[in-house]
């Protein structure tokens, strides 16, 4: 936000939830958003493992609208994750620092650096 300084901020509230049947299980708990319709949307988030929090993120935001342009911004990303958003959403610009090859059984990011969520806020409650 401070190199983009006019531009206005949403938040979402995603996590997995650990022992679900499907093998990625994403909750979004709160979305706050201005609208988005013909604007620029940014999504950021640590890394893109499975690509489903980012996928179930958009739908969640264009809710709120159409935007013009969807960019999604994250530090490590994978190959399958990067695959994932393409194949559901190839108008979608991904930018990521780096790409690590393969996720695992838990579909974590290898090597990765674990859960972003814990890592960044501590342990879920």
């Amino acid at each position: 936000l401070e190199v983009f300084d006019h531009a206005e901020c949403a938040f979402i509230a995603a996590y997995r939830r650990e022992g679900a049947a499907e093998a990625v299980d994403v909750q979004l708990e709160y979305v706050s958003a201005p609208p988005v319709t013909g604007r620029i949307l940014i999504l950021c988030d640590p890394m893109l493992a499975s690509g489903t929090s980012m996928l179930r993120s958009l739908e969640a935001m264009e809710k709120n609208g159409k935007p013009r342009a969807v960019h999604v911004a994250a530090i490590f990303a994978s190959q399958p994750g990067i695959a994932a958003l393409q194949r559901s959403r190839p108008d979608v610009q991904i930018w990521t620092a780096a790409v690590d090859p393969e996720l695992n059984s838990r579909s974590y990011i290898v090597p990765g650096l674990g859960d972003a969520g814990d890592l960044a806020f501590g342990e879920k409650l």
